[in-house]
């Protein structure tokens, strides 16, 4: 799995091979939607053509494309000037003499964002910006500006900087359904070529368990996405955010047609709780759950049986879990009813949850169920570690 570092490949949706235009209204009018936030309104589609086809989606890009900038980032990474450095015992000496043993080196990213409000407010990844000591983001119009982190959510992999520039253009968000075989078009800067457009569909939606982010609900897609794509944006064809380009699959470090999207939804929901509460507050049990491969059996067989709930593997020691009665090789069956099904199931539930509120968990435990009440606590803020050239 690799990420890449820059998007401004634009993505659009038409289901019907009847239609010669996709063009969408040139305003969107502006709702107050929030109040430390403006947020544009969807765009309506509107279609226009006859039996030939599709033959343009122009006007869904020059609808968004300004919308997407270019992010380019400054890092200083400290490194041990010396190999003897990395001997404890030559690196005591020199600490005790005064002597820097490391010395500062600067490193460039290069990433893509989104503007999503008048504000200034520009949706990216966390990845782009969360380690970065300077932000400069570029406009299509020309102009630059020097951008401030107003919070990160390593657990999405999303960010929001902020701009100080007037006469701003935004990127609405989808808020409409997105359905597998939408049209859509990816916005990017790929391998810092410049801004460019691609084309696909969405593949499919729902992607987690690839151990990409903490909470996964991807949009799947084959528009090409490369690296200098991360951050960009997922559009419809009626110029409509439908997600942040985050990451592909790939074995060559280029797009193989495999392409994975925050949702619109999601990116909204994490923006309104930084800007209100600096960061995305989320519910937390303080269990470790059991990996377990569903396919097989210990012995190699394969295992043709449903796998019911999901297997404790230890619990955090004063943890909610912990004080609610939840014990190691318990599998939770259930909270407040609702059956769960796998670990991805159960933490974006739990996670949903507001801190501080009693759930009713079911758990079977020596074949018998046992019903607990928990105190949900509030989720630790989690370090991403730091990603390879390569996985950028």
């Amino acid at each position: 799995m690799s990420r890449f570092s820059h998007v401004s490949s634009l993505m659009i949706a038409c289901s019907l091979v009847t239609l010669s235009g996709c063009q969408p209204k040139e305003k969107a009018e502006q709702q107050s939607t929030h109040p430390n936030v403006t947020i544009s309104q969807e765009r309506p589609l509107t279609i226009q053509g006859n039996a030939s086809g599709v033959v343009s989606y122009a006007p869904a890009v020059k609808a968004a494309a300004p919308a997407v900038v270019n992010i380019f980032t400054t890092e200083i990474i400290k490194h041990n000037n010396h190999p003897l450095m990395n001997d404890p015992m030559f690196r005591r000496f020199f600490e005790f003499h005064g002597m820097n043993s490391q010395e500062s080196e600067p490193r460039s990213g290069l990433g893509s964002g989104v503007i999503v409000s008048k504000e200034g407010y520009v949706l990216t990844n966390n990845h782009v910006v969360g380690k970065a000591n300077e932000i400069i983001v570029a406009l299509q119009d020309g102009r630059k500006a020097k951008a401030k982190v107003i919070g990160t959510d390593p657990d999405s992999d999303l960010a929001i900087i902020k701009i100080d520039l007037k006469d701003l253009p935004t990127l609405p968000f989808k808020t409409t359904p997105t359905e597998v075989g939408d049209v859509v078009l990816a916005i990017g800067n790929p391998f810092g070529v410049g801004q460019t457009v691609t084309q696909g569909i969405v593949s499919a939606l729902g992607r987690n368990g690839l151990g990409i982010n903490t909470f996964e609900d991807f949009i799947q897609t084959d528009a090409a996405i490369n690296p200098g794509n991360s951050g960009g944006a997922l559009i419809d064809v009626a110029g409509n955010l439908v997600g942040i380009n985050t990451a592909i699959y790939s074995r060559s470090g280029g797009s193989m047609g495999i392409g994975f999207a925050i949702p619109a939804k999601l990116a909204q929901s994490v923006m309104i709780d930084i800007i209100d509460h600096g960061q995305v507050v989320r519910g937390w049990l303080g269990v470790e759950i059991k990996q377990a491969n569903q396919n097989f059996n210990e012995d190699g067989s394969l295992n043709n049986n449903t796998s019911e709930g999901v297997v404790i593997a230890g619990v955090v020691r004063g943890g909610p879990a912990a004080e609610g009665g939840i014990k190691p090789n318990d599998v939770i069956l259930s909270v407040n009813g609702q059956k769960t099904k796998n670990d991805s199931e159960l933490v974006k539930m739990i996670a949903g949850i507001k801190p501080d509120t009693a759930i009713s968990v079911v758990v079977k435990r020596e074949k018998q169920e046992v019903e607990l009440s928990v105190k949900v606590g509030k989720r630790p803020k989690v370090e991403q570690p730091e990603m390879s050239d390569e996985e950028q």
